[in-house]
């Protein structure tokens, strides 16, 4: 007999493999802690086999846990469309969008695959681009969505995420320890760069700036590889690195947030639907920044 595998049970399995946190977890999909403990063992007993290996950092996945995840996001994202679809009409129309390059490859195609599904009629284009360039792109009237990096001292937009901006080093070269100390920075200009020059000097660390890049791919890469320490935000540390903790004498730098700008709030449907599209996409990310 096939197992029964309840919708509930995979999107709070689905919430833990993204958060590595069962409390998080428990925040993203509105249980108890205690209730999310209760979900997970239910879901061990049905597949016959342990999802969850616990960590000094967190939840990860076993070999089984990983096979089932990748099924149970197909699974969800179906149900989530087909809700979708029942509840609201199509639309059509044009809506120009644009955002980071560095969430092209990962959150955007789940954007545009279930916007188009549900919508199949609307015309949609995207921009990759850095924060500074769409939001000119903006205020010319280029782009009539976009989804920028935006200091957290800021208020200029709908806050989707706020993302702590932290110093990563790589688990292998560990160039932190290194003097001088090797840093990989943005390009001139660019207020991420200042903050990272700017608490170095503070904590008086003798360095050199050997890497510079006008990508995030680029600093992840830099950093992957052993050429530098660099500083991202906590959501983008690629899986071969760590954060620098400030017992290490590397202080979480000034925040950043993760906004949602409109030329003209709902200025027809069809960008209405893109926007709540885009909030969507985001609404699993929030407990990873809590």
């Amino acid at each position: 007999m096939n197992p029964n595998l309840e919708s509930d049970l995979l999107r709070t399995f689905v919430a833990i493999a993204e958060t590595k946190n069962f409390t998080r977890a428990s925040e993203v999909v509105g249980r108890t802690q205690s209730a999310v403990s209760i979900q997970m063992k239910k879901l061990e007993e049905i597949v016959d086999g342990k999802l969850f290996d616990r960590g000094p950092r967190g939840v990860t996945l076993t070999s089984s846990g990983e096979q089932l995840v990748k099924d149970a996001k197909r699974i969800l994202s179906l149900l989530d469309q087909a809700a979708a679809s029942l509840q609201s009409d199509p639309l059509d129309g044009t809506v120009r969008i644009g955002i980071p390059e560095e969430y092209g490859g990962t959150f955007l195609p789940c954007v545009l695959s279930r916007f188009a599904k549900t919508h199949p009629q609307a015309e949609v284009t995207v921009r990759c681009a850095q924060s500074a360039a769409l939001n000119t792109g903006l205020e010319k009237g280029e782009l009539d969505l976009v989804v920028l990096h935006e200091e957290a001292t800021k208020i200029g937009g709908e806050i989707l995420l706020n993302n702590p901006v932290v110093w990563i080093t790589s688990d292998t070269y560990r160039q932190h320890e290194c003097l001088p100390m090797p840093v990989a920075v943005y390009d001139s200009g660019c207020w991420w760069r200042d903050w990272a020059l700017a608490c170095l000097e503070q904590q008086k660390k003798d360095y050199k700036i050997t890497y510079i890049s006008s990508s995030t791919f680029g600093l992840q890469a830099a950093v992957s590889s052993g050429i530098a320490v660099g500083i991202l935000a906590q959501s983008q540390i690629p899986a071969d690195c760590r954060e620098l903790t400030p017992e290490e004498g590397f202080p979480r730098l000034q925040g950043t947030n993760i906004v949602l700008r409109q030329r003209i709030q709902h200025e027809c449907s069809t960008k209405a639907g893109m926007a709540q599209a885009i909030r969507d996409a985001f609404q699993p990310s929030r407990a990873q920044s809590a």
